[in-house]
Protein backbone atom coordinates (compact mmCIF):
# COMPACT_ATOMS: atom_id res chain seq x y z
CA UNK A 1 0.00 0.00 0.00
CA UNK A 2 1.58 3.88 -0.89
CA UNK A 3 2.15 6.02 2.14
CA UNK A 4 1.44 9.73 1.57
CA UNK A 5 2.24 13.00 3.45
CA UNK A 6 -0.05 15.77 3.27
CA UNK A 7 0.75 19.21 4.54
CA UNK A 8 -2.12 21.52 6.07
CA UNK A 9 -1.68 25.12 7.71
CA UNK A 10 -3.72 24.02 10.65
CA UNK A 11 -5.35 27.35 11.19
CA UNK A 12 -7.23 26.35 8.03
CA UNK A 13 -7.87 22.59 8.61
CA UNK A 14 -5.11 20.88 11.94
CA UNK A 15 -5.46 16.93 12.61
CA UNK A 16 -7.96 17.96 15.65
CA UNK A 17 -10.31 19.68 12.94
CA UNK A 18 -10.34 16.73 11.07
CA UNK A 19 -10.53 14.20 14.32
CA UNK A 20 -14.11 16.41 14.41
CA UNK A 21 -15.06 16.23 11.10
CA UNK A 22 -14.42 12.54 10.91
CA UNK A 23 -13.75 13.25 6.64
CA UNK A 24 -13.23 16.01 4.63
CA UNK A 25 -12.14 17.10 0.86
CA UNK A 26 -8.65 17.74 0.78
CA UNK A 27 -8.71 20.47 -2.32
CA UNK A 28 -6.48 23.79 -3.31
CA UNK A 29 -3.56 21.94 -4.30
CA UNK A 30 -1.88 24.09 -6.92
CA UNK A 31 1.20 22.54 -7.96
CA UNK A 32 1.53 20.46 -11.19
CA UNK A 33 3.77 17.83 -9.25
CA UNK A 34 1.69 17.67 -6.06
CA UNK A 35 -1.95 17.41 -7.73
CA UNK A 36 -0.31 14.44 -9.75
CA UNK A 37 0.44 12.65 -6.57
CA UNK A 38 -2.71 13.29 -5.22
CA UNK A 39 -4.39 11.65 -8.24
CA UNK A 40 -2.00 8.77 -7.36
CA UNK A 41 -4.01 8.57 -4.45
CA UNK A 42 -6.29 5.12 -3.66
CA UNK A 43 -9.06 4.43 -1.49
CA UNK A 44 -7.34 3.13 1.85
CA UNK A 45 -4.12 4.62 1.44
CA UNK A 46 -2.76 6.22 4.48
CA UNK A 47 -1.02 9.28 5.09
CA UNK A 48 0.65 11.99 7.57
CA UNK A 49 -0.93 15.02 8.16
CA UNK A 50 1.79 17.33 8.47
CA UNK A 51 1.16 20.89 10.51
CA UNK A 52 2.96 23.47 8.24
CA UNK A 53 3.51 27.29 8.30
CA UNK A 54 3.05 27.44 12.29
CA UNK A 55 4.99 27.73 15.19
CA UNK A 56 5.80 24.14 15.44
CA UNK A 57 5.35 22.41 12.49
CA UNK A 58 5.69 18.55 12.12
CA UNK A 59 3.65 15.41 11.63
CA UNK A 60 0.47 15.72 13.84
CA UNK A 61 -1.02 12.30 12.51
CA UNK A 62 -2.90 9.81 10.19
CA UNK A 63 -5.59 10.61 7.90
CA UNK A 64 -6.76 7.56 5.18
CA UNK A 65 -7.73 8.63 1.61
CA UNK A 66 -11.38 7.66 1.25
CA UNK A 67 -11.77 8.85 -2.61
CA UNK A 68 -10.20 8.56 -5.68
CA UNK A 69 -9.04 12.33 -6.62
CA UNK A 70 -11.59 14.52 -8.38
CA UNK A 71 -11.59 17.72 -9.70
CA UNK A 72 -11.37 20.31 -7.50
CA UNK A 73 -14.33 22.70 -7.29
CA UNK A 74 -12.37 25.56 -5.48
CA UNK A 75 -10.93 25.86 -8.52
CA UNK A 76 -14.26 26.99 -10.11
CA UNK A 77 -15.92 29.14 -7.18
CA UNK A 78 -14.60 33.17 -7.74
CA UNK A 79 -14.88 33.40 -4.09
CA UNK A 80 -12.48 30.74 -3.40
CA UNK A 81 -8.93 31.48 -2.49
CA UNK A 82 -7.88 28.87 -4.62
CA UNK A 83 -10.02 30.10 -7.79
CA UNK A 84 -8.17 29.43 -10.99
CA UNK A 85 -9.86 32.06 -13.87
CA UNK A 86 -7.86 29.19 -16.94
CA UNK A 87 -10.21 26.49 -15.39
CA UNK A 88 -13.66 25.23 -16.47
CA UNK A 89 -16.53 22.32 -15.55
CA UNK A 90 -15.05 20.72 -18.83
CA UNK A 91 -11.27 21.64 -18.79
CA UNK A 92 -10.43 21.17 -14.74
CA UNK A 93 -6.49 20.89 -14.20
CA UNK A 94 -6.58 20.56 -10.25
CA UNK A 95 -8.02 17.78 -8.48
CA UNK A 96 -8.87 16.70 -4.65
CA UNK A 97 -9.30 13.58 -2.76
CA UNK A 98 -11.81 12.62 0.47
CA UNK A 99 -9.73 11.96 3.46
CA UNK A 100 -10.77 10.26 6.74
CA UNK A 101 -8.99 10.57 10.48
CA UNK A 102 -7.52 7.65 11.99
CA UNK A 103 -4.90 9.14 14.50
CA UNK A 104 -4.04 12.38 16.47
CA UNK A 105 -0.19 11.76 17.60
CA UNK A 106 -0.25 12.96 21.27
CA UNK A 107 2.83 15.36 20.20
CA UNK A 108 4.05 16.58 16.87
CA UNK A 109 6.86 14.92 15.55
CA UNK A 110 8.68 18.32 14.87
CA UNK A 111 10.74 18.79 11.36
CA UNK A 112 13.69 18.98 13.21
CA UNK A 113 13.21 15.76 14.80
CA UNK A 114 12.35 14.51 11.50
CA UNK A 115 15.62 15.94 9.45
CA UNK A 116 18.17 14.46 12.29
CA UNK A 117 16.65 10.70 10.94
CA UNK A 118 19.12 9.12 8.80
CA UNK A 119 16.18 6.57 7.74
CA UNK A 120 14.51 10.02 6.41
CA UNK A 121 17.24 11.42 4.08
CA UNK A 122 15.18 10.83 1.35
CA UNK A 123 11.90 11.70 2.26
CA UNK A 124 11.29 14.76 0.20
CA UNK A 125 9.87 16.72 3.21
CA UNK A 126 13.35 17.17 4.92
CA UNK A 127 15.35 17.79 1.52
CA UNK A 128 16.23 21.76 1.44
CA UNK A 129 13.72 23.46 -1.15
CA UNK A 130 11.23 21.10 -1.03
CA UNK A 131 7.94 22.59 -0.40
CA UNK A 132 5.10 20.14 -1.69
CA UNK A 133 1.77 19.97 -0.18
CA UNK A 134 1.54 15.92 -1.83
CA UNK A 135 4.43 13.43 -1.37
CA UNK A 136 4.98 9.97 -1.48
CA UNK A 137 6.37 8.18 1.81
CA UNK A 138 8.23 5.14 1.32
CA UNK A 139 7.24 1.64 3.62
CA UNK A 140 10.90 1.97 5.13
CA UNK A 141 10.05 6.22 5.78
CA UNK A 142 6.54 5.38 7.09
CA UNK A 143 7.51 2.53 9.98
CA UNK A 144 10.95 5.26 11.16
CA UNK A 145 8.50 8.06 11.03
CA UNK A 146 5.96 5.64 13.25
CA UNK A 147 8.67 4.73 15.70
CA UNK A 148 9.27 8.34 16.57
CA UNK A 149 6.06 9.07 17.82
Amino acid sequence: MPYWLMKSEPDELSIHDLQRLEQTRWDGVRNYQARNFLRSMQPGDLLFFYHSSCPEPGIAGIARTVSAAYPDPTALEPDSHYFDAKASAAKNPWSAVEVAFVEAFKRVIPLAQLKAQSALLELPLVQKGSRLSVMPVSAEEWAATLALR
